[in-house]
């Protein structure tokens, strides 16, 4: 029990930090790269890594059945979860991104609610999500209710629907994968990033065959970006999040959405130069409380 508390903590904290830190990782990449291609780049380097480690440590073959159902999951996740996040970072800011997908436990718990364990949420969880939304109306603030009137937003809004539908996704496929029949861990998250980039490749095809040439026009700057999201964010975070979705409670694996914003802010505010207005850090704290809210009753 102690060991498995230990592991539990150990891969709560490396999603908190590393997973935080890959929206800037991202951010940079897709300064030159369009964020399919870029997708796609990632977990071919990441999936084939982590398919040879996987194979020599648990010696697995996949039955067919494993094969469909991790593959399924990597849709889900890597697919349609992870490309939208990085297609969302090249139109908004880093910062508000985070912070739209720190509602993600909403996603969680009503989606769990409505097609898994149909448990009601507690009024304090419902609570929480109302707040959850309302704070991100007021970071997006779509109306320019909270806007001063010499202010005018640099970023457009039509993301939040694409980082809407990416983290419903996200969501179906971490409730799905611990009641699903997959290979061992290594392995089956190898398949998953393999699988997704069948998406994100189709993706690139049909809206960024334009823009393939700046592969050649790729920085320093942009290599060591993909390199720390394919040894940090996949190899090592994709895993550690993988273990928690299959080993802790789903309340507690969505709990890296409350650290997440936080080393994202800061880490956009250091390197890009990215500030949060007004509004946006009142909003950011009303999503924080809202997603404690959510889980406070939950062991």
């Amino acid at each position: 029990m102690q060991q498995q508390r230990s592991r539990m903590f150990l891969a709560l904290g490396l999603v908190y930090i590393l997973w935080g830190s890959t929206y800037l990782g991202v951010k940079i990449a897709t300064e030159v790269l369009p964020p399919f291609l870029l997708s796609v780049l990632r977990f071919i380097l990441a999936g084939s890594l982590m398919l040879g480690i996987g194979y020599a440590v648990e010696k697995h073959r996949p039955s067919r059945e494993e094969l469909k159902n991790a593959s399924i999951l990597g849709i889900l996740l890597i697919g349609i979860g992870n490309s939208t996040v990085a297609f969302a970072l090249v139109y908004m800011p880093s910062s508000l991104v985070a912070l739209f997908i720190a509602a993600l436990p909403a996603w969680f718990i009503g989606l769990d609610w409505l097609f898994f364990s149909k448990k009601r949420p507690s009024t304090l969880t419902l609570w929480g999500l109302v707040m959850g939304f309302a704070g991100l109306f007021c970071i997006f603030d779509p109306f320019y209710l909270m806007h001063p009137d010499n202010v005018v937003r640099t970023y457009p809004l039509w993301p939040v629907a694409v980082l809407t539908a990416g983290s419903i996704s996200w969501a179906l496929g971490s409730l799905l994968s611990p009641r699903l029949e997959t290979p061992p861990q290594l392995t089956s998250s190898a398949i998953q990033m393999l699988s997704g980039i069948v998406v994100t490749a189709l993706m690139s095809v049909i809206l960024e065959q334009g823009d393939w040439h700046k592969v050649g026009e790729m920085t320093t700057r942009t290599w060591l970006a993909i390199g720390y999201l394919v040894v940090f964010g996949s190899l090592v975070g994709y895993t550690a999040f993988s273990w928690l979705v299959n080993n802790a409670p789903p309340q507690v694996s969505a709990t890296y959405a409350y650290v997440n914003p936080v080393v994202a802010v800061i880490l956009g505010w250091v390197f890009l130069k990215e500030t949060l207005a007004p509004h946006a850090i009142l909003g950011s704290a009303v999503v924080i409380a809202g997603v404690i809210l959510m889980t406070l009753r939950k062991k």
